[in-house]
């Protein structure tokens, strides 16, 4: 029993400390990506944390797997490396003893991960897509900064505005830039449109104005001259409506219980990638604990680059084989299941290898004892 929690601290605190590692690398970079994304008016910058907490059980389902591979070939590695391993195995400690020993945080590790994939990411993926629903809705003003350019999503206008106020209905200094494009998407010219002051203004019939005041306006082609000035003491924009939509249809944002009555091959093959990641942790700590094992002579970190190739060629096989699924190119009744199958064979076969190979060599000596 003391050797049993002595191991499982040492794999969970190894664990915990790879993971967090992984989770501030890889949502520093999400979170760059979303950060470049409000900065070009793409999202409100006040959602960004919401989105970073909507997307965090995503991201958790993957990172401990990987994690705890990490974590026990670490933890053990140092074990071996220190001769500790070697007086376990002195008393009896065999890799197959290991192994079920190092189940006990594995299988803590499923039932979170399970939890994850099954409940806590696709209501997160949920929530996030609402929020980016919401902000498809926003006009260009409900995100504009002032003292800085802004494109619309289309690329066919920037608008820029020298001082907004608080609740985002007055401007000063007003300058909008519009691509003119006509029914048949051909380039009809520029209107750029300046304004001292403007504000925004909703009618009865629910309509968004911007009106602007004291300004011109300047239609024409770059590099002609024929461009046309109007001056205008009042100038009536027409924004584009709000629509909302609280339709969700990305497959990993619907929920375990409407997948399992769906006869959809995408809902299906979504159903067996949230059952995959699980059954991932197990395999995955299979094959960790040979691998774990070093010689003191040859370093801790010798196996560490294999393991790892070997962690993401399983991850990308069943990556591949998901997309290869949903596009109707394996059949349904083989799924996912054939890429845990080949995995779990090479797991038993590392995990029985050593000792095969160590039976078989005594074998030998005791036949040329017994030749001698």
């Amino acid at each position: 029993m003391i050797v049993f929690r002595y191991l499982s601290r040492e794999v969970l605190l190894t664990l915990s400390a790879v993971s967090a590692v992984l989770l501030v690398i890889i949502m520093s970079g999400r979170f760059i990506k979303y950060l470049a994304q409000a900065a070009s008016g793409l999202l409100d910058p006040g959602s960004l944390f919401l989105i970073m907490g909507f997307r965090l059980p995503g991201f958790m389902q993957l990172i401990l797997p990987l994690g705890l591979f990490l974590g026990i070939l670490l933890a053990y590695g140092r074990l071996y490396l220190e001769s500790e391993m070697t007086v376990l195995s002195a008393t009896g400690m065999s890799q197959q003893r290991l192994f079920c020993m190092t189940m006990f945080p594995a299988t803590l590790v499923a039932l979170v991960v399970a939890w994850l994939s099954l409940s806590l990411a696709p209501q997160g993926a949920n929530q996030f897509q609402l929020l980016l629903n919401k902000q498809d809705a926003l006009t260009e003003f409900d995100t504009l900064e002032p003292g800085r350019f802004q494109a619309l999503r289309d690329g066919t206008r920037v608008t820029y505005t020298e001082q907004l106020s608080d609740d985002r209905i007055n401007l000063a200094g007003v300058f909008i830039s519009q691509k003119n494009i006509n029914s048949d998407n051909k380039d009809r010219g520029i209107s750029v449109l300046v304004a001292e002051k403007g504000r925004q203004e909703i009618r009865p019939d629910g309509n968004r104005y911007l009106i602007l005041d004291n300004g011109y306006r300047y239609d024409g082609n770059p590099g002609q001259a024929d461009y046309r000035a109007i001056k205008y003491d009042e100038y009536g924009v027409l924004l584009p409506k709000p629509d909302v939509s609280d339709e969700v249809t990305d497959r990993d944002a619907m929920t375990t219980a409407s997948l399992l009555g769906s006869d959809d091959i995408r809902s299906r093959t979504e159903l067996q990638w949230r059952i995959s990641l699980p059954i991932l942790v197990f395999i995955v700590t299979l094959m960790a604990v040979p691998l774990a094992r070093v010689n003191p002579r040859q370093g801790r970190f010798l196996k560490l680059l294999p393991a790892i190739l070997l962690y993401m060629a399983y991850l990308t096989i069943l990556i591949a084989a998901r997309g290869a699924l949903e596009k109707g190119k394996i059949p349904a009744a083989l799924g996912l299941w054939w890429v845990h199958g080949l995995f779990l064979a090479i797991g038993l076969g590392l995990l029985y290898w050593e000792p095969f190979r160590l039976k078989m060599a005594s074998r030998r000596s005791a036949l040329e004892v017994a030749r001698g």
